[in-house]
């Protein structure tokens, strides 16, 4: 096989792994407002990752890679939200 059919296959197959991986807490998260075992410091550092990621996928020359754009486009928001549950939960839920 030719080498960048094999480097397709491997971001695909990582886009779908990080993305089935993430995608759980977000969803928990987001139905059941409980964020009392996340470290917010975790999704504040792993939001950053998967923009500045995301961004590298954009910018890669001469062609963008999509499944690293698609991955940390996913992951990005879903750390982002579940950031926003978290300190609303921390600072601002009323006891």
């Amino acid at each position: 096989m030719e080498q960048g059919i094999i480097f397709e296959i491997c971001s695909w197959v990582a886009t779908i792994g990080m993305v089935m991986g993430y995608l759980p807490q977000a969803i928990v998260t987001i139905r059941t407002r409980k964020t009392d075992g996340i470290a917010l410091p975790t999704f504040l550092m792993m939001g950053i990752g998967a923009f500045a990621f995301m961004l590298q996928g954009l910018i890669h020359k001469p062609d963008i890679i999509w499944s690293l754009f698609i991955t940390n486009l996913i992951t990005c928001t879903c750390s982002c939200i579940i950031f926003s549950i978290k300190i609303y939960n921390d600072y601002f839920r009323k006891p």
